[in-house]
This record gives C-alpha cells, structure tokens and sequence, in this order.
C-alpha cells in the first residue's frame, strides 16, 4: 500500500520509506490486535483516523464471532498479564499452571485473579487423600452415634471442620493446563466470559496504532492525526 500522510502543519511522504518498512508496521499493526488487513481493506483508507476506525472494526468483529473458550482464553491470559506482565504469545492453551501459579503463593495469586475477573475459578482443592481421611472420618462418625451420640457429633464436626479448612486451604489444581481452565470456566461461567466487543477502548486502540508508526518509522506523532490524510 502507497502512504503519503499529510496533515494540517507537516507533510511526510511515506514514498520515501522502504515498502518493506510500510509492510511491516501493517504486520506489527495485525500482531499487536490479532487481526488480519487484506489488500481490499487497506483501499479503503484515505485518513490516519480511516486506519484506525478499520482495526477497531476488526478487532470488534474477530472477538465478537470467537467461542466462548476462546473468549475465556483471552480475558483470562489479559489479566494474567495485567498481574505479572510476560509476552503474551508465551500464554498458550497448553502452557502449564503450574507455571502461572507458584505452589508457594498459588491461593493469594489464584484470589487475586478471580477479584479481578468478577469470579470464582474454582480451580484449588485439597490433596485427595486429605478429603478421603475427613470423609471416612464424617462417615464414621454416624456409626458411632449409635453408640455415643456426644463422641459422633463431635467426630463429625471434626471431619466437616476438616473438610472446609481443607477446602480453603487446598492447593492442587483441578485442571493442568490454560487450555483446560479457560474450557472450565467457559463452562461454569459462560455469559461472564462472553466479551462485549462494544468495549474495545477506541482511544487506546488509536494511540497503539500511533505508537507503531512513530516507534517503527521514526514518524512525528503530532503529525499523526485523525484527519492526517493518506494519498
């Protein structure tokens, strides 16, 4: 695509940068937002602000058609890495949670994940032969009411007293993998996953789109405007 932006107060002429650097910016454009820019679309764009309203739509139609999973998979590795910024293609679907949750800090880092997504992941338990030993224990202890009704109730309400710290405090993981939690919670939490695509933040995707063509080209910003004119 041929680019000569011009704006009220400067005139670059983007003839005069490589058309592979052009090229790029367009790809690192499509990365940053996971969006595909076909030759027919990019005709269509006369102005800076043109450019910008074209990946705001594509990013609204990509995200608003994606699954459920998908969807899940995406605001779930968003606020992962709004905790503990990583390059996001290192969050993949098999990327292990063992990874993302450290056994050391797992119930504080999982707690602080779920306040932020707006629920519980249910994604901890106890190690299983801890709910084995507190289940035949509580059931135990309704045999030996039989016998000594004090001695069961307290029985069992050691068992069941058992059973809730075990759950509050547990931590194994229910599911391996960011793959397997984002199907889980796709699951258990399906319209709260569903992502509106009328949020996309416009002005944010504007000043990336900006940040590209400056970074890369070594373009002015203040020449980036809406009105900026590609001829």
């Amino acid at each position: 695509m041929k680019l000569n932006l011009k704006s009220n107060t400067t005139v670059i002429n983007l003839y005069d940068f490589d058309a592979e650097d052009i090229g790029d910016v367009l790809l690192k454009i499509e990365k940053s937002f996971d969006i595909n820019l076909t030759d027919d679309d990019l005709k269509g764009v006369k102005t800076f602000g043109s450019l910008c309203d074209l990946v705001v739509n594509k990013v609204k139609q990509h995200h608003s058609d994606s699954c459920t999973t998908q969807q899940a998979f995406y605001k779930l590795r968003n606020v992962i890495n709004s905790k503990n910024p990583v390059d996001k293609c290192l969050l993949k679907p098999q990327t292990k949670l063992s990874e993302i949750f450290p056994r050391d800090n797992r119930i504080e880092v999982v707690a602080d994940i779920e306040a932020e997504m707006g629920f519980h992941m249910n994604l901890l338990q106890p190690k299983q032969w801890i709910i084995w030993a507190f289940g035949l224990l509580l059931l135990a202890s309704v045999a030996i009411t039989f016998y000594t009704e004090t001695a069961g109730y307290i029985s069992g309400g050691i068992a069941i007293f058992g059973l809730v710290l075990a759950g509050k405090f547990g931590k194994e993981l229910k599911v391996k993998t960011l793959g397997d939690l984002s199907e889980k919670i796709a699951r258990e939490h399906y319209l709260k996953c569903r992502r509106d695509a009328s949020t996309v933040n416009r002005a944010e995707v504007n000043q990336k789109i900006k940040e590209l063509f400056a970074d890369y080209l070594d373009v002015e910003p203040s020449a980036l405007t809406k009105e900026a004119r590609f001829a």
